[in-house]
């Protein structure tokens, strides 16, 4: 089921100032198409749980449509709308069994939709089983843990078959290692029912790892969409290139004068055409290449083994973050004890952004490959 939101704005009356109004959801216009994955991420605040419940009905927009496919939604009940919403907190009943839990949906169902209970309890198994939990059927929440739960909530949401699935940050509640488990089992879960699937969370990490598309929101704002790994990739502002990476991306102060780029004193990347001005600078962990002669140095702090990776932890004057991490291969030789280090930079992962707006700044190939995704 695609589903196609349209100018979607939502305001609320201020709490603190009477007369003044909040927009939580900015005119939001975005088509999410049938049967993918699309993950809405932001800080908190940023409207995307807004944004879900007026997709679901639990909010009534203040502006804007909500169609899933040709029919318009905007003003239909929740009940009426075909969805399958999954909650923070699960949200389960206590008292209910499991089975219980999950065919409580279909025991309000009327007229033409109305189930046998024979029909009820053939749907729950088949839930269950996809979310691999018919052996607990008869148990009661309390005697679940966490990811068990999850997965109940889960199949109480696809017992009704519904057109849209909403999951409202699912893995919030859930420890570091139940958390990978059941965001794999959610990836999962969708591609087995192809159910057009919206999940909110703040952590970037989890919606680059299972989502077709990611929305990324700021204020209300859409701010970038985009595949995953594109995003990350190709930041469209300072704000998504802040957001999006484990650890964080590195940002310095800097200018471009004479088609090069300045941090400090140091010349660290050629970019002809770019007008002379001073800028924001991203450089991705992994875009250092340690090199002794090459054009970017920085004060060693640390050396940091990872394995597979070493991170060198670094200071520089021009950083805006306390400390500088460059990921490097662990076959590189380094002198742990040396003062300097040196780097040259991956002209792939170094990002320019205007002072002031802190957009995109594209230069040489990037302004060709921008004109064209434009197109």
């Amino acid at each position: 089921m695609k589903v196609e939101l349209q100018n979607l704005t939502k305001v609320f009356p201020s709490r603190h100032v009477k007369g003044e109004e909040v927009v939580a959801v900015n005119n939001f216009t975005f088509t999410i198409p049938d049967g993918k994955l699309v993950g809405l991420l932001g800080p908190s605040g940023c409207g995307k749980s807004t944004t879900l419940y007026m997709i679901c009905g639990l909010q009534k927009p203040s502006g804007g449509k909500i169609f899933f496919g040709e029919d318009d939604v905007t003003l239909l009940p929740p009940e009426n709308r075909g969805v399958g919403l999954v909650f923070q907190n699960y949200a389960l009943y206590p008292h209910m069994t499991v089975k219980q839990n999950i065919m409580f949906p279909l025991q309000n169902l009327k007229g033409a939709d109305k189930l046998t209970k024979e029909q009820m309890l053939e749907r729950a198994y088949e839930c269950a089983k996809i979310v691999q939990i018919d052996e607990l059927m008869d148990r009661k929440p309390s005697e679940l843990s966490g990811g068990q739960q999850q997965r109940v909530a889960i199949a109480r949401a696809l017992v009704k078959m519904p057109r849209v699935l909403l999951l409202d940050e699912p893995l919030s509640n859930l420890d570091a290692r139940l958390r990978l488990q059941t965001r794999e089992e959610i990836k999962r879960i969708q591609k087995e029912t192809n159910i057009t699937t919206v999940f909110v969370t703040h952590d970037q990490e989890e919606a680059m790892s299972i989502s077709d598309m990611i929305v990324v929101m700021k204020l209300g704002i859409i701010q970038q969409i985009g595949k995953p790994q594109d995003v990350y990739n190709s930041p469209a502002n300072l704000f998504v290139a802040k957001f999006l990476g484990t650890p964080p991306i590195n940002v310095f102060s800097g200018k471009i004068k004479d088609g090069k780029v300045i941090i400090g004193e140091e010349a660290v990347l050629d970019v002809p055409g770019v007008e002379d001005q001073e800028v924001h600078i991203g450089i991705r962990p992994e875009g250092f290449i340690l090199k002794d002669d090459g054009p970017f140095s920085c004060k060693m702090e640390n050396v940091e083994v990872m394995g597979r990776d070493v991170s060198v932890v670094a200071t520089n004057p021009a950083s805006q973050n306390p400390i500088i991490r460059a990921i490097i291969d662990a076959d590189s030789p380094i002198d742990q004890e040396a003062e300097t280090v040196r780097f040259a930079i991956k002209k792939n992962k170094i990002f320019l952004f205007n002072k002031e707006t802190e957009e995109r700044i594209y230069t040489g190939t990037e302004k060709g490959a921008k004109q064209k995704e434009v197109k």
